[in-house]
């Protein structure tokens, strides 16, 4: 069943003083926003609260600054990006918390919004600890949060919060996540298939087991392909492999083959010597892969069987590159696998920032039902796991829409 929470569009915020948790932990380069797709995600949020008459109170984390005050991890870089695409003036306090902070937020007025600095330069924010929590909410009457890329973190900007202003709800970007991926994960039109690709079998192995009761066929690619293949008995030279994790990448093979589910694994490979740029590769003839070399993309054979798989598909979710991507050529693969999802007309959902990137790069975001800001989060939802953050957040009225 969908998941119906409470929507910023349900909130009277007019003279109000919102305070919105949003994902703004973006890369940071000489002073100055490197990537901004994350403050983007937002704005339609902070956009609809300013038109709405509402005082937006907005907080984030950047990096991992483990309670303590690091000058590079400061927002302040991030408050005169947010202005310019806001087109509204944003105030910047030096605190997240505090009279300075608690002053700031009470001058607030139409039409100007307040960025509350870096929340993790507080070890209590992490803690959860209730304490913390109160003094945040002290600065608002009304909550928002729109960060789904934190709403499996039960930190306290992001669950305890709740416990302190009423009606907390939903933002737009949240909204958006909770339906796409509510979607895949209860009612996938079939068939559907999932192409996982990254680095470590570790970090999808619940996401996988959960996927081979709701899928056709799961494609695996990129570094995690090794360790299945190592698992099957196939050499893969000196590819990368997590071999604490080959009797669970064999346990979900054997699942996979005892459910009827086409679990497909690389049946040729781009290898070189060593990931160095310019390091003479080839393509091998089949799945093995000789000693002394190593896989880092897709070969041409795989490419084609997954488009296949592909085009047959309804739905699809794509978590992942099956491929060095941030290294010509072994973007290749992933490529292919981008413009093949691209060209289904079903429904399409990629995650995970590498892959994102990809199909930013090569102008087919626009063609994907729904691209996906959560990471971790929502590897976590298609896990079957319910997220704290959105557990937090008030339901909708019974035979509401989600963000009507």
């Amino acid at each position: 069943m969908t998941i119906r929470k409470m929507s910023v569009r349900d909130l009277d915020v007019r003279g109000r003083k919102v305070f919105v948790r949003v994902d703004f932990n973006v890369p940071l380069r000489n002073g100055g926003v490197a990537d901004d797709t994350r403050i983007r995600a937002s704005l339609p949020t902070l956009k609809l609260i300013l038109e709405r008459g509402g005082l937006p109170v907005i907080a984030s984390h950047l990096g991992r600054p483990k309670g303590r005050v690091v000058q590079g991890m400061s927002l302040a870089p991030v408050a005169a990006h947010l202005a310019g695409l806001l087109g509204a003036q944003v105030r910047m306090a030096d605190d997240c918390v505090g009279d300075g902070a608690a002053k700031m937020a009470a001058g607030l007025r139409a039409g100007e919004a307040l960025l509350l600095e870096n929340l993790r330069f507080h070890a209590e924010e992490e803690a959860n600890d209730a304490g913390f929590a109160r003094r945040l909410a002290a600065l608002a009457e009304l909550y928002v949060n729109d960060a789904f890329g934190a709403a499996h973190r039960a930190h306290a900007s992001v669950v305890e919060i709740t416990r302190h202003l009423a009606t907390p709800a939903s933002g737009l970007l949240m909204d958006g996540e909770i339906q796409a991926l509510s979607r895949l994960r209860e009612s996938p039109d079939k068939p559907y298939v999932a192409v996982l690709g990254g680095a470590k079998v570790s970090d999808k192995i619940d996401l996988m087991l959960n996927l081979i009761d709701k899928v056709e066929a799961i494609l695996i690619g990129g570094a995690m392909a090794y360790t299945f293949l190592k698992a099957s008995g196939v050499p893969i030279g000196g590819s990368r492999s997590e071999d604490d994790r080959l009797d669970h990448a064999n346990a979900i093979l054997t699942r996979g083959k005892n459910s009827g589910v086409r679990i497909r694994l690389p049946l040729d490979h781009v290898v070189a010597p060593s990931p160095e740029p310019g390091a003479p590769s080839r393509t091998t003839p089949g799945p093995e892969i000789e000693d002394r070399l190593v896989g880092l993309d897709v070969g041409p054979q795989t490419r084609a069987a997954y488009a296949a798989e592909i085009a047959r598909a309804r739905t699809v979710f794509w978590n992942g590159p099956v491929g060095l991507c941030e290294v010509p050529p072994y973007d290749e693969g992933t490529g292919a696998v981008a413009r093949a999802i691209a060209a289904t007309g079903g429904f399409t959902v990629v995650g995970g920032g590498d892959s994102i990137a990809a199909v930013n790069r090569l102008g087919l975001a626009a063609r994907f039902s729904h691209v996906s800001t959560g990471g971790g989060a929502s590897l976590e939802f298609l896990s079957g796991v319910d997220l704290p953050g959105i557990l937090a957040l008030a339901d909708a009225a019974p035979n509401a829409g989600c963000g009507r």
